[in-house]
């Protein structure tokens, strides 16, 4: 194969997983937090508040991510009266779905993490005169961070993986481009190039992700 060929090959699937890596940057640093207030919203005091928590999360992770991405970008405008204006950019629409999804998924980790600290920690802020604030900045969150870690790690290699999912919803991303170039040159050697630059986002992510235990485990 030319030079000119692997340049006509795989350029495309690179500007292809420069997608891809947009897609995550955006999804993970808006669903973190926004997991966090649901694991809030789901500890409110309040019973709507931890009910419609409850149930946002029963919902989005009981259904497939697929299916809430075509809802997201072809059902919603669909819908009688109000549709016309819930017409999105397909990588918005796309975004929004990630973000709605794995927001779910980051709030059941954050709850878990926030279980497994013993209410000692919480007593003995309140002998120390710490206000509740102080005691969830500076003690509960810290170690929740640490207990949480490895799941994050987790959620977020498979949060690369599953931008593949854009390819349903005719955004331009890695997969979206090794599929053409498969459908074209009759070869599947596309395919086992977008395997390894997946293979290499995984590995960088879990390469952060392992040094960011290292360095929280010390702390």
């Amino acid at each position: 194969m030319s030079a000119d060929y692997w340049n006509t090959m795989v350029l495309p699937m690179l500007e292809g997983a420069q997608m891809t890596v947009l897609l995550f940057l955006i999804a993970i640093v808006v669903s973190i937090p926004l997991g966090f207030g649901l694991t809030l919203a789901v500890k409110s005091s309040s019973k709507p508040v931890s009910w419609l928590a409850h149930t946002y999360i029963y919902v989005m992770r009981g259904t497939p991510l697929l299916l809430q991405l075509l809802i997201i970008c072809f059902g919603l405008p669909m819908l009688p009266v109000v549709g016309e204006y819930l017409v999105l950019d397909r990588f918005a629409a796309a975004c929004l779905g990630f973000i709605l999804n794995y927001a779910a998924y980051f709030a059941e980790i954050f709850r878990g993490g926030l279980l497994a600290i013993d209410k000692g920690q919480y007593e003995a802020s309140q002998v120390l005169g710490l206000s509740k604030w102080q005691t969830t900045t500076r003690i509960i969150l810290p170690q929740m961070f640490r207990v949480v870690l490895p799941a994050v790690s987790n959620e977020s290699i498979t949060l690369i993986k599953d931008t593949a999912l854009l390819y349903a919803v005719a955004v331009p991303e890695l997969l979206h481009f090794a599929q053409t170039a498969v459908n074209r040159d009759f070869t599947i050697v596309p395919f086992f190039i977008a395997g390894i630059i997946y293979l290499i986002m995984t590995l960088l992510l879990t390469l952060l992700f392992k040094w960011m235990e290292r360095r929280f485990k010390y702390e």
